[in-house]
C-alpha cells in the first residue's frame, strides 16, 4: 500500500497518467463526433431509401377507388391490390405498408383502407387491421406530418422511433400521399420498416474505437515513460534533492549546472544555485535587519507617544468650567497618523475647537498634522477671525510644502457668554449640530479650498448660535468612509442613528455610542483610515472665578 501511495505521487506516473487519460477522452470524443456523423448518414440513407419504397409502392393504390373500398364497392379491384401490397411488404422487408384515409377536420383520427403485416421482419406482433377499422393518431407528430400532406407543403414525412414505447421495436415510418386524379390528396401510404440494423452497424464501430484508443494509448505511455523519465524526472528529481538538503542544512552545495538540454530546467537549475547564495547571505543579513526592525518599531512607538501628547488627551479637560463640556478621540490606523484635533481657551471667554485630516499616511503625515496643529495653535493664541487664522496658516504652509500635501480643517472659536459660533472649513466634512431637545443633524457648511494646496487663498467664515443644551460634532472622514468586509461604507446615514442613539448622552457619551457602531459594522475588517471625532456641548454663560482658565 505504501509503494502505491509512493507511485501515485511520483512526478512520471501523473504526467503519463494524465497522458493516457487525454488519450482516452480523445477517443470519447473522437468516438462520439463519429458516431453522430454514422447515425446521421445512416439516417439519411434510411430515410431516403424508404422514401423510395413507400413512393413505388403508393402506385399500386388507385386513388380514385379509395372512397369505393370503404363503401365495400369494386371487391375485386380491392383484393387485387391487397395482394400486391402483401407481395411489396415481403420483398421490401417490411413490417408494415398501410394505407390509411386521415380525419381532415384536426388530423387526429383515420380510418384503415388497406393493412399489410409482416412480423417475421424483426419479431414483432403487429395485428392487420381489417378495412374501415378507426382509430387516433399516435401523438401530434403523426398529426402534423398527416396535415403537411394533406396541405401538399411536404412531399413526403418521416418519423424515426428509436425508442417506441407502445412495446413495438425500433423503426422508421415513411408517409407519401395517395391522390386522386385531380391532384388532391386521396389518403396516405404508410411504410414501417425495423431499424434494428443500425444497432447492429454501431458495435463493430464502438470495438474498432476503443480497440485503437487502448492501443494508442499504452504505445503513448510508453514513449512517454521513457521522454519524460529521462528529460524531466531526472532533472526534477535532482533539483527536489538539492532544495530538501537546502532547507535542512541551510548552506550552499554543489552547483547543479547544466541538468538538461531543455531551457526551462536550465534556467531552474540555475535560479536554485543563485537562491542557495541568495538565502545564505539573506540568513546572515536576517539578524541585523531584525534588530534593525526592532528599532524602528520602537522609534514608531515613541513616535505615536509624542504625536499623542501633542494633543488634549487628558478628560475632563477643563474641570472648573460648568458652561461647556468637551470630549474627543483619535486612533490612528498605523503607529501614527494624519488626522489631529485640538481645543484651547484663547482667553476666559472664547474657545477653539480645531479638527483636521492631513492628505496621506504614517510618519510623513504625522510630521505634517504636527506642524499644522503647531500653526494653528500658535496662530489662533494671537487672536484674529478664524479666516484670517485660516489664510495665514495656509500660506505659511504653501510656502515650504516641498511634499505637496495638504490638510483639510474645521476651525470654531466659540464666545463662551453669548453663544456664538465663528467658524471656517477648508475642504473637511459637514459638521453635524444637535439643537436642545432636538436631533443631530449634518449642518451643510460652506466648503473652503483645503490647505496648503494654494497660496494667496482667502477662507470666509460663518456663524451659528448656540443656546445651553446644544451640541456640536466635527469628525474625520475615517468615521463615514469605515467599511465592513464587504468594502460596504459606515456612511454618515449611520453616523447621525449613533449620534441620536442617547439624546441625554454627554459628549464622551455621544462619542462611545459612534465608535461602538463603527466597530459593530466593520466587525474584523482592517482599518484603512484614522478615525477621529470631537464632541461640544454648549451649557450656557455661568459665573466664571477670575483666573480659572484650564
Amino acid at each position: 500500500m505504501g509503494r502505491f501511495q509512493k507511485l501515485k505521487t511520483s512526478i512520471a506516473f501523473n504526467i503519463i497518467g494524465a497522458v493516457v487519460l487525454l488519450l482516452a477522452l480523445s477517443g470519447v470524443v473522437v468516438s462520439s463526433i463519429g458516431l453522430i456523423s454514422f447515425n446521421q448518414t445512416i439516417m439519411k440513407e434510411y430515410t431516403t431509401t424508404t422514401f423510395h419504397m413507400a413512393d413505388a409502392t403508393a402506385s399500386l393504390v388507385n386513388g380514385d377507388q379509395l372512397d369505393d373500398y370503404l363503401y365495400g364497392e369494386k371487391q375485386l379491384e380491392y383484393q387485387r391490390s391487397k395482394r400486391a401490397l402483401d407481395l411489396a411488404c415481403q420483398k421490401l422487408h417490411v413490417s408494415l405498408i398501410y394505407v390509411i384515409q386521415v380525419d381532415q377536420t384536426d388530423f387526429g383520427r383515420f380510418v384503415s383502407v388497406f393493412n399489410s403485416v409482416n412480423n417475421a421482419v424483426d419479431n414483432s406482433s403487429y395485428t392487420e387491421w381489417p378495412i374501415g377499422y378507426k382509430r387516433n393518431a399516435t401523438n401530434e407528430e403523426y398529426s402534423r406530418k398527416y396535415r403537411a400532406l394533406y396541405e401538399k407543403t411536404a412531399d413526403f414525412e418521416t418519423i424515426f422511433r428509436d425508442r417506441p414505447t407502445d412495446g413495438s421495436h425500433p423503426h422508421i415510418t415513411t408517409m407519401v400521399p395517395i391522390r386522386y386524379s385531380s391532384g388532391n390528396v386521396a389518403g396516405i401510404l404508410c411504410v414501417q420498416r425495423p431499424i434494428n440494423e443500425i444497432e447492429a452497424m454501431k458495435r463493430p464501430y464502438l470495438v474498432s474505437i476503443a480497440v485503437f484508443t487502448v492501443l494508442l494509448s499504452i504505445v503513448a505511455a510508453l514513449l512517454a515513460a521513457f521522454y519524460i523519465k529521462k528529460n524531466f524526472v531526472a532533472p526534477i528529481r535532482r533539483v527536489s534533492d538539492e532544495a530538501v538538503r537546502f532547507a535542512k542544512e541551510n548552506t550552499k552545495g554543489q552547483p547543479l549546472g547544466n541538468i538538461s538540454s531543455l531551457k526551462e530546467f536550465y534556467d531552474l537549475a540555475r535560479s536554485i544555485d543563485t537562491m542557495e547564495t541568495d538565502m545564505v547571505n539573506y540568513i546572515q543579513n536576517l539578524t541585523a535587519a531584525t534588530a534593525e526592525k526592532e528599532r524602528m518599531g520602537t522609534e514608531l512607538m515613541l513616535a505615536s507617544r509624542i504625536q499623542e501628547a501633542s494633543i488634549p488627551n487628558v478628560f475632563p479637560a477643563f474641570p472648573g468650567r460648568q458652561d461647556f463640556d468637551i470630549f474627543a478621540s483619535m486612533t490612528p490606523a498605523r503607529e501614527v497618523g494624519g488626522d489631529f484635533y485640538n481645543f484651547f481657551l484663547v482667553d476666559n471667554d472664547h474657545l477653539a475647537v480645531i479638527i483636521g485630516d492631513v492628505s496621506g499616511k504614517g510618519i510623513p503625515a504625522a510630521l505634517f498634522m504636527m506642524v499644522t496643529n503647531i500653526l494653528l495653535s500658535d496662530r489662533t493664541q494671537m487672536g484674529g477671525s478664524p479666516a484670517e487664522i485660516l489664510t495665514y496658516v495656509n500660506n505659511e504652509i504653501c510656502s515650504h510644502n516641498q511634499a505637496d500635501m495638504f490638510v483639510t480643517i474645521w476651525l470654531g472659536i466659540l464666545e463662551l457668554s453669548t453663544g456664538k459660533l465663528t467658524a471656517v472649513n477648508a475642504g473637511h466634512e459637514y459638521p453635524a449640530l444637535r439643537k436642545a431637545n432636538g436631533q443631530f443633524e449634518l449642518y451643510k457648511d460652506k466648503h473652503g479650498f483645503v490647505v496648503g494646496g494654494m497660496k494667496g487663498y482667502n477662507y470666509k467664515a460663518y456663524q451659528l448660535q448656540l443656546e445651553p443644551g446644544d451640541r456640536l460634532f466635527v469628525y474625520t472622514d475615517g468615521v463615514a468612509e469605515a467599511t465592513d468586509a464587504d468594502n460596504a461604507l459606515f456612511g454618515t446615514r449611520r453616523m447621525i442613528d449613533a449620534l441620536n442613539e442617547d439624546p441625554a448622552a454627554s459628549p464622551e457619551q455621544v462619542l462611545r455610542h459612534v465608535r461602538g457602531a463603527v466597530d459593530r459594522f466593520v466587525k474584523d475588517a482592517e482599518q484603512f483610515d484614522d478615525l477621529t471625532m470631537l464632541c461640544l456641548e454648549y451649557k450656557g454663560s455661568r459665573p466664571i472665578p477670575t483666573g480659572e482658565d484650564d
